[in-house]
């Protein structure tokens, strides 16, 4: 199953205080019942998310918006970037299933450990977030003065389309690394909790 993210860049320029990328989230969750595997796979389809026009939901979704802040600085008739800052807004979108206690010892395995992955796989999406942040803020700040506050600005949102840009091609690289993977990282992770279980360390 895939997981697919929305990222949605925003620049904004203005005047403000140093301080360095930062990110924030929040946690919305979709309900999903069923008892068997397959009910659960189309409740799935039917109330995960759904981005970008595609049909069918999906188990998990990260919506990103960046938004860049640029202090600037005139002196010596010279402009240059005095501070920066760039944070991050991510909403996280998870299943929670509702129907658990119904279900068969094996389903809730299968369901615990599939959660688990979902939430780590978006989780990672924040990660890779934030590292571009700091990215960006690096190169915002490392960029060399101009004559005019005008020819840096333009100078500022370059480096933020670059970079957003770098970000994006890095969260579909890792969408499409985890797609390849997902079966054999399953059945490491199902195996891993088979052993946790009989060790008597989790229950199930």
């Amino acid at each position: 199953m895939k997981r697919i993210i929305l990222v949605s860049s925003l620049l904004a320029v203005t005047v403000m205080s140093v301080s360095a990328a930062s990110i924030s989230r929040t946690y919305n969750y979709f309900p999903v019942s069923g008892v068997t595997l397959a009910e659960i796979e189309r409740e799935l389809q039917a109330h995960g998310p759904r981005l970008d026009g595609r049909r069918g939901g999906h188990p998990g979704a990260t919506r990103l918006e960046f938004s860049a802040k640029v202090e600037y600085a005139e002196a010596q008739r010279f402009c240059e970037v005095a501070g920066t800052r760039v944070s991050v807004e991510a909403e996280v979108i998870l299943p929670r299933w509702r129907t658990r206690n119904r279900a068969e010892s094996h389903v809730r395995l299968i369901w615990d450990t599939l959660e688990r992955d979902i939430k780590r796989h978006e989780e990672s999406h924040l990660v890779i977030a934030k590292n571009h942040a700091r990215m960006l803020e690096d190169a915002l700040k490392a960029l060399p003065r101009r004559r005019n506050c005008g020819a840096l600005a333009s100078d500022v949102e370059q480096t933020t389309s670059k970079i957003l840009a770098q970000h994006d091609a890095a969260q579909v690289r890792f969408d499409r690394i985890e797609s390849i993977n997902f079966e054999s990282r399953m059945m490491r992770l199902l195996k891993y909790r088979l052993e946790q279980i009989k060790a008597g360390r989790i229950s199930h």
